[in-house]
Parts: C-alpha cells; structure tokens; sequence
C-alpha cells in the first residue's frame, strides 16, 4: 500500500454521533447497526472535506467492552458489519482503518487482567478486522501500554498491513496509567509500527511540546490527531474551546513540530478537516530524522531512556523472593539486569515487572524463556547472553529487544 504525506485523518465519531441522537451509556457500535446512516452521513462529510483515511467504528468492538453492554459471541459479526460499512461508505475514495481502542481492563496485580487476556481479546477482533478487509489498522486513544503491546502483537498475528498507534495523554505528555509518550513511542516502534502519535487528549496547541518530543525520538511518521480543545457547558450543551478555524490555524506548527499524519478527535466536524486541508496546502512535512540514532533507545513502561552504546550493566538480580525489593533499592536510572534461567524465573519475574523503573537487561540463554519474559516485561530491554542472531532477530522484530 503506497501512503503519501502529509496524510489526513478524519475527525470526531462520538461527539458526531451524539449530535446525531447517540444516547449516553448505550452500546454506541450497537447504535450505530440500528442507525447506519448516521455513520454514512459523517464520514461522507470527512471524506468530501479532505480526509485520506477514515477509521471504521469499531472503536469497541471488542469481547470486553461490548459484553459490559450485555452484548456477547458478537465481536465477529459486529466487526464485519461497522468495517463493512465504511468501505461501502469510502468506495476507494479513502482508506479504512480498522479501528481498536481499550478494553478497560487493567494488567495484574494492578486489575485481574493477564497480558495473554488481552491478546486473546485483541486476536479476535485484530482477525475479524482483517477478513472484513480494512486497509489498516489504527490502535487508539490508549493510556496503557500493555494493552498496545497486545493490540499490536495481535494485529501482527494476522495481517501484514500498516499499524498506527496513537495515545492519549494529559498536559505534561503521561497517560493516564503514568507513562511518558516518549517511552510509548519507543516501545511501539520498536515492536515495528508504522506511525506512532497523539489523539483525543487535549487541544493542538498543548500537544505542540509533545509532538516535537516526539519527532527528535521516532524513526516513523507522527501522528497529531487532538481534541478541539477541552469541553465546556455552554447553554446545557457541550461546547469546545478551540474552533475550525483556530484549529486551522494551529495545524502548520503541528507539522513544524514534526507531525506528518493530521486529523482531529472529539470535537471536531468536517469543517476541521476542510481547515486541515487548506492548511497542509502551504507548508511541507519533515520526514523522520531521529537525532540520538548513536544512543540505545530503552524504555520502562513508564519512561524513556537514551543509553551510550557502551552502557556497562554492574548489577545483576536473580529472581528469587528479594527480586522486588531489590529492584525498589536500585540507584535512580540505573542499568540493571535480570537473569532468566528457569520457567518459575518468568513467573517470579511477571509477577515484579510492573515496579520497574530503570532501564533492564535480560540475561538469558533459552530462546523459549526469553520470549516468555518479553511478553511478560512491558518496556523495551536489552539483551545479554549467549543466544545465537538466528535465535534473537524474530525477537528483535517481534518485541524490540534491544541487542
């Protein structure tokens, strides 16, 4: 698939859709099978006004969102039919994202969610996406990392097509679960997806500073795609702060700050895709320049670490019943390692792994184990050990392990 840039999105759904009688607390993917014109009208609207790409509303139509609606075995059916129903919609005009969001679920110990439950969650949706023939898929809105590791892994399990992810976060650039959007960046592409960025969260003038952060760190397109800037009650109706054309007008300091892909979130209508169109129409897209490609790009779930190639590992943990209290004790970004040996080491070690906060090196000779702990581990590590480059390029690939 051949994707030019400057790339438009396309605006809000939701809010669209309340406007056109979606009520509050009802199944909005439900909503929308009873009332498919509804959907045909907005993106039409976005497609007419400049939008490249146009993500199907399958925002949650996952196993675990739509069962809190009562709703259950319908992810298949459910997938097939809002997908279907932009394709019809773009008739090749656009492309059409399958579209994935958040299970509302939270990773042990934190919730009572496993890593391999929201895999399996996504790989249902992620396949049913796929047959219905979407173009891409877009991983959105996310605050957790795991959940995106999951989402991205599954979508990988069953199709070869592009992958954006973008994340939400709050002005000082961290999700809502604590994570800086630099160490999500580095672990999504790391983990090889092709355009990494910003939706929903605010307007586009707080996410300026981010999207720059971004920029200097990513090796793929950014994404901007945010909110018309915060919500306020206006006459008993929801009002936003920043209009089309102040949106507009925004638009050429999102792409000098390094954003190559552009649409809108919550808030916004077509004519904010028309003001990003006029807008594109005089200034150029940069492409990826990473400035610290010299530097090993590690991450914790929650930050992002820029390591010397020569970074020296003095400290080494077992994992055994000191492991958490041991990581607790670590200097300040300090590099450390945990060493891998044995199927009860993974268990020891998925059980602590949310408490690390320094960058991490996994020592282990068992490609199997290894890749157990990858799973298990929600930043990006480095490697060490004695396994072979045939053995650590899927994983290099796979999860970004860092060699």
């Amino acid at each position: 698939m051949n994707i030019s840039f400057p790339l438009i999105l396309d605006g809000a759904m939701g809010t669209q859709l309340q406007k056109k009688g979606l009520p509050q607390g009802v199944c909005p993917e439900k909503w929308i099978l009873e009332n498919p014109d509804a959907v045909r009208e907005i993106q039409s609207t976005y497609i007419a006004s400049g939008s490249n790409v146009i993500y199907a509303p399958t925002f949650g139509a996952n196993s675990a969102s739509l069962e809190k609606h009562g709703i259950f075995n319908k992810v298949g059916e459910y997938n097939a039919a809002l997908a279907g129903l932009s394709l019809e919609t773009a008739a090749g005009k656009a492309l059409v994202a399958g579209d994935i969001s958040s299970t509302g679920g939270m990773l042990y110990p934190m919730g009572n969610m496993s890593f391999e439950d929201f895999y399996e969650i996504y790989l249902e949706q992620a396949r049913a996406l796929e047959n219905a023939g979407v173009d891409l898929f877009v991983i959105e809105t996310m605050t957790s990392i795991p959940e995106a590791r999951a989402a991205v892994l599954a979508v990988k399990s069953v199709s070869e097509k592009p992958i954006f992810v973008s994340f939400s976060c709050d002005e000082s650039g961290r999700t809502m679960m604590g994570s800086d959007v630099c160490a999500a960046l580095e672990i999504m592409q790391g983990m090889g997806v092709d355009a990494f960025g910003l939706n929903c969260s605010v307007g586009p003038e707080e996410l300026l500073e981010h999207i720059e952060r971004l920029y200097e760190l990513a090796d793929i397109p950014i994404i901007a795609k945010p909110n018309a800037g915060l919500p306020c009650e206006k006459d008993g109706k929801t009002e936003f702060s920043v209009d089309a054309e102040g949106f507009a007008a925004l638009v050429p300091e999102l792409v000098n700050a390094g954003a190559s892909i552009i649409g809108g979130c919550c808030g916004t209508d077509e004519s904010y895709i028309a003001g990003i169109k006029k807008a594109l129409e005089s200034v150029t897209v940069k492409s990826p320049a990473p400035q610290y490609s010299e530097y090993l790009p590690c991450a914790s779930e929650k930050d992002a670490f820029l390591l010397p190639p020569d970074a020296a590992c003095e400290t080494v943990l077992a994992c055994d019943d000191e492991l958490e209290d041991n990581i607790y004790e670590l200097e300040e970004d300090e590099l450390f390692a945990i060493e891998i040996v044995t199927i009860e080491d993974v268990a020891v070690f998925s059980d602590v792994q949310y408490c690390i906060k320094n960058p991490l090196c996994i020592i282990c000779d068992d490609a199997a184990l290894l890749e157990k702990a990858l799973r298990a581990y929600q930043g990006r590590a480095l490697y060490d050990g004695a396994l072979s480059d045939d053995e650590l390029m899927p994983l290099v690939a796979k999860y970004g392990l860092i060699i």
